[in-house]
């Protein structure tokens, strides 16, 4: 008897030059962030991280559901809560971590796990039918992938503190006005809109745009003298890149960035 055909979490192409999307594919449970899913975002985001083709990435779910948080089926009766399972932690270090730009289109429920992953991307297009929130609560939990530590500095503690101790959603105007999503599109135009401004950054200078991303976040991660001095520093690079920007802006031409 020939074995059952099993369909991976997430699916990956390339629609644009230089973009790259990863859409998860676990339609029948609303893309639940399974240990599976996870285990396999963070080898596609290691692939693309060293992969110089690769300029920019974007995240979707689909019309119902960017991801509706940990898939409670795998959530042990005793033993390590999965939180604290190795490969979870490893999968959303290297998410964390990934160094080029990470966008998020996002429809449908984008709650706990869901929501906690559109924090480590860099910019989220909202569809309008998109809802955000930590449900955790209901089920005596709380957001366990660094959700208590990342919201509170986006939304403001009062705002974080209501969304996870009600476990109300807010809607994709709400998360725009709160800093959770940077655009509310038509639910079809969101990824449509979303590789468009791959597509854009992915023109940029890969090494200037690194390097935002590296300086950005230094803003959550060190003092502010730290970090001013650090970007003082950095300021002293020279590329072939930045040789090209140059050129272009005097020649009056687009400029062609080759990651050097």
């Amino acid at each position: 008897m020939p074995g059952r055909c099993v369909m991976s979490p997430i699916a990956v192409s390339d629609p644009a030059p230089h973009v790259r999307l990863i859409r998860f594919q676990r339609p029948e449970a609303r893309n639940a962030l399974s240990r599976g899913l996870l285990v396999a975002l963070a080898a596609e985001l290691d692939r693309a991280a060293a992969d110089p083709e690769v300029r920019a990435l974007v995240l979707t779910g689909d019309d119902r559901a960017f991801s509706a948080g940990a898939d409670i089926k795998e959530m042990p009766d005793g033993g390590i809560p999965m939180w604290g399972q190795a490969d979870r932690l490893r999968a959303w270090k290297t998410i964390e971590r990934f160094p080029k730009p990470l966008l998020a289109a996002v429809n449908g429920w984008a709650l706990g796990g869901g929501c906690e992953l559109t924090t480590l991307c860099d910019i989220v297009i909202a569809g309008d039918s998109a809802r955000f929130g930590f449900p955790e609560v209901r089920i005596a939990a709380f957001p366990g992938d660094g959700g208590t530590q990342r919201v509170p500095r986006i939304v403001g503690k009062a705002r974080a503190m209501w969304m996870m101790m009600t476990g109300e959603t807010i809607d994709a105007a709400t998360a725009c006005a709160w800093g959770l999503a940077l655009q509310v599109v038509p639910a079809a135009e969101t990824l449509p809109h979303a590789l468009a401004m791959a597509e854009r950054i992915a023109g940029m200078s890969p090494i200037a745009v690194a390097m935002i991303k590296e300086e950005v976040l230094m803003t959550y991660q060190k003092p502010l003298d730290e970090s001013l001095s650090l970007e003082r520093k950095l300021l002293l690079w020279q590329t072939e890149d930045h040789d090209e920007g140059i050129a272009a802006f005097v020649e009056k031409r687009p400029p062609v960035f080759k990651g050097r």
